[in-house]
């Protein structure tokens, strides 16, 4: 009775908006672990897409089936970019996943906000602020960190360019999707604009996989279905996060992802990060803190 008061107590001190956002990084944590286990499988990067698309769009379409709405949406043209953008992003994260420490590769994709805060200036006309601001040149500042020790020949790790570069374009693209998606809000509903990234990732990743199809065995195709679900476990937890009247506050705890990227990296395939990584990530975090709890 006591040990239920307490954890009951535990559950209630944070927010529900709160422990959506935990649920969604630890979500999307899990699905990086799967994807890099896949692809040391020898699965190609294009084919974990398209597994990813064809879970995502079964169970898209039962949620959209549920709610008795049109699949195909409004605005059409914006429902189509989105996806285009969405697939080309999602290769770029899973290249920069499959080549890089899973913490490497995971605080690269929180370099969006600067992307999404330069677009927002530039196609939505929205005042870039100080807080803005501060939090780019933290960003920057991070990200220089992290790749610092590629200028230095005689350090021992040494990560890809091409690798960083995928990881940095990732976050591009996700910028882009963001600024997309918050156009489509005021005319399509969260379910169809979902639906349709992975119905547009899937034909494009079949075409671009060509005849670099692998047949997986048994444990490989249950972690691809589980690439899948753990992405729609963390895009659950992050809409119903924003849904929430914490919303602004929850975000900030999207960053643990980061600490559960470093966990699992140095559980499952023994990845320590470096200091440079350490100060780089912090310096990111810090920015992306600034930039939510500035107002508050």
């Amino acid at each position: 009775m006591h040990l239920s008061a307490y954890f009951k107590n535990i559950f209630n001190f944070l927010p529900i908006g709160v422990w959506y956002m935990l649920l969604s990084a630890f979500g999307f944590a899990l699905m990086a672990v799967c994807v890099k286990e896949v692809s040391t499988a020898g699965i190609p990067v294009l084919e974990i897409v398209a597994a990813r698309a064809i879970v995502s769009i079964f169970l898209s379409y039962a949620d959209i089936k549920r709610k008795k709405i049109s699949l195909w949406g409004v605005n059409k043209p914006f429902l189509i970019a989105r996806g285009v953008v969405g697939a080309f992003a999602l290769m770029c994260v899973y290249y920069s996943i499959t080549t890089l420490p899973l913490a490497e590769a995971t605080i690269l994709q929180y370099l969006n906000p600067v992307f999404t805060a330069i677009l927002a200036y530039f196609f939505m006309k929205e005042r870039i602020q100080l807080s803005t601001i501060t939090c780019i040149l933290l960003c920057l500042l991070g990200l220089f960190a992290i790749v610092l020790p590629n200028f230095n020949q005689d350090h021992i790790v040494h990560y890809p360019w091409f690798s960083i570069a995928m990881g940095i374009l990732g976050a591009f693209g996700s910028g882009v999707a963001y600024i997309l998606i918050k156009k489509l809000t005021k005319t399509d509903d969260s379910s169809v604009i979902v639906f349709y990234f992975p119905f547009i990732a899937l034909p494009i990743s079949v075409v671009l996989l060509g005849s670099d199809f692998v047949m997986p065995t048994l444990p490989i195709l249950g972690l691809l279905i589980l690439v899948g679900i753990f992405t729609q476990v963390g895009q659950l937890g992050l809409t119903k996060s924003m849904q929430s009247e914490v919303a602004s506050k929850a975000t900030a705890y999207s960053y643990v992802q980061v600490v559960f990227a470093i966990f699992l990296g140095w559980l499952f395939f023994a990845e320590v990060p470096t200091l440079s990584t350490l100060i780089g990530g912090g310096l990111i975090m810090a920015g992306a803190f600034i930039n939510v709890f500035w107002k508050r």
